[in-house]
């Protein structure tokens, strides 16, 4: 039985000329030199986007070189690939989407880098599993938020731990919810904390100043991969990677030019389209499914896309950061949404055709929690709890849809404002009614400051309680993680289709749970 089908795909890379089921994307030459060191990985693999038939393998390479893979499940090689070639234009980074894969079953990618004179370097492995088609349990993680507020990885106190305990959950998929990275935030050898103590942070070469070129974007993605808990944690743990602001700038958005003197380049248009690039080199979304490619091995298109993962589960990633309006600073009506007019067709139709007992939309902002600053409103919330206005059209409309197709089961999950939270919509404590209760989930930081709850200040135009809140207690605007306040969910499914979502500190420590039962 052959598991690989004939539509393994190569990205990022040269095509290896002959081989026959694969198809190269990206780009094309010839083999350098000969180099006299073999070519090594830099920082670990990872896998990612693990649907039912696919999944894409990532790596990094020390030098020039050509990413190698064997793929085997239960002891047994399935095949090896002859990848692609890593050079400097994707920052040696390069990826393998692989296709044909078998459902609900479990794989491992031994990977390696073959200098140009054959030389072989040393293997890394992911391992990774398949989502059923039937009706059988799978789980997943979801957070947000690495190395931001200045805290970064912090070797006295062993690193970002908070990878370690999201592993000891041993889930079969990680959503990063957005700000994989701080761009816009300096990580410098100390930290003054609240309390009186010092943070003292690993410094990598330039991550002590704001990131503007796109080197800089890149050595920004290239910093948490150098802590021992995150790289243990992609070998063993797919990611399904999305972006929000701090992959740029703060609270940014098309056409914005930043009043910041930290920046000697202020156009946000300019920034964000060097941030996604290193964003699109170090994480491992498949490319080829999501947009076109330039021709220069840089996709400019969407990001927001649907990952299939099985009869219980499809997972819907949004992007509310690439096609909205300017933040506004009141509440006036007639504003431009998050998502645009594509993307909001899109999710509406995607979502009243699945056919998944679950429909979990990813996003990288929450629906009420209102910003912290009243002149730059960055989502939807406007602090007006009656009827929809400013940018919330955009979100009755979507949940209206989703009442009149008859849609069940949609859960919203989320990260952003650096503390974890459950939240119930209803229509009985709205200023609108045409929808359908549902659950909104907030988990984060993973590895940043803590800041404290917005339970008071959530706009209720969309009628949220709050279950559960926990955060920064203290008096201080953020929270060192020293004090343990980070944060991240797990939602179990089980093989009848219950659906269980738990809260979890840094430590792993499950701090709420409840069961929902789908609802037919």
């Amino acid at each position: 039985m052959v598991l690989l089908g004939r539509r393994t795909t190569l990205m990022a890379g040269v095509a290896i000329g002959g081989t026959p089921g694969l198809v190269a994307y990206g780009l094309r030459r010839g083999a350098p030199a000969l180099l006299r060191d073999r070519v090594e990985h830099s920082h670990g693999a990872r896998s990612g986007e693990v649907t039912t038939d696919s999944a894409v393998l990532w790596a990094r390479a020390t030098a020039d070189g050509r990413l190698d893979a064997r793929i085997s499940s239960n002891g047994r090689v399935l095949r090896e690939i002859e990848g692609v070639w890593a050079d400097e234009r994707a920052d040696h980074t390069a990826r393998i989407v692989l296709d044909g894969l078998a459902p609900g079953r479990r794989y491992d990618a031994d990977l390696w880098f073959t200098g140009p004179d054959g030389a072989t370097g040393a293997v890394e492995r992911v391992s990774f599993s398949t989502a059923p088609v039937h009706a059988a349990a799978q789980s997943l993680v979801w957070s947000g938020d690495t190395c931001g507020q200045g805290f970064g990885i912090n070797p006295e106190l062993g690193g970002l731990t908070t990878y370690r305990a999201m592993l000891g959950t041993r889930p079969d998929l990680f959503l990063h919810c957005g700000d994989t990275i701080y761009a816009d935030i300096e990580i410098l050898p100390t930290v003054a904390e609240p309390t009186g103590e010092t943070w003292r942070n690993l410094v990598a070469e330039g991550v002590d100043k704001v990131a503007e070129t796109l080197e800089e974007f890149r050595g920004r993605h290239r910093y948490p991969l150098l802590d021992d808990h995150v790289r243990a944690f992609h070998a063993e743990v797919p990611t399904v990677a999305q972006w929000d602001d701090h992959e740029t700038c703060n609270n940014w958005y098309p056409g914005e030019v930043i009043d910041d003197e930290r920046y000697a380049e202020r156009r946000a248009d300019v920034l964000a389209l060097r941030g996604r690039r290193a964003w699109q080199e170090y994480q491992p979304v498949p490319v080829r499914t999501l947009v076109e490619s330039a021709g220069d091995g840089f996709a400019r298109r969407r990001i927001y896309r649907r990952v299939p993962r099985g009869q219980h589960l499809d997972v819907f990633c949004l992007d509310m950061r690439s096609h909205r309006g300017p933040n506004p600073t009141s509440a006036d009506p007639g504003q431009p949404g998050l998502l645009g007019p594509d993307q909001e067709r899109w999710l509406v139709e995607q979502v009243t055709r699945s056919r998944a007992t679950w429909k979990v939309i990813s996003a990288d902002l929450p629906l009420s929690a209102p910003s912290n600053h009243a002149d730059d409103l960055d989502g939807a919330a406007n602090g007006d709890s009656g009827p929809p206005t400013g940018r919330e059209p955009e979100l009755a409309r979507i949940l209206a849809a989703f009442q009149r197709a008859g849609v069940r089961n949609v859960v919203w999950l989320t990260a952003d404002v650096h503390y974890t939270a459950a939240h119930h919509y209803s229509p009985e404590r709205a200023a609108v009614t045409d929808f359908d209760p549902f659950w909104e989930f907030v988990s984060g930081p993973v590895a940043a400051g803590t800041f404290a709850t917005k339970d008071a200040q959530l706009d209720g135009t969309f009628g949220p309680r709050v279950v559960f809140s926990k955060g920064n207690e203290t008096a201080a605007w953020t929270q060192s993680p020293r004090a343990g306040n980070q944060f991240f969910g797990h939602l179990a499914i089980a093989a009848d289709g219950l659906l269980t979502v738990t809260l979890h500190d840094g430590s792993g420590a499950a701090l709420w749970a409840t069961d929902l039962e789908p609802v037919s």
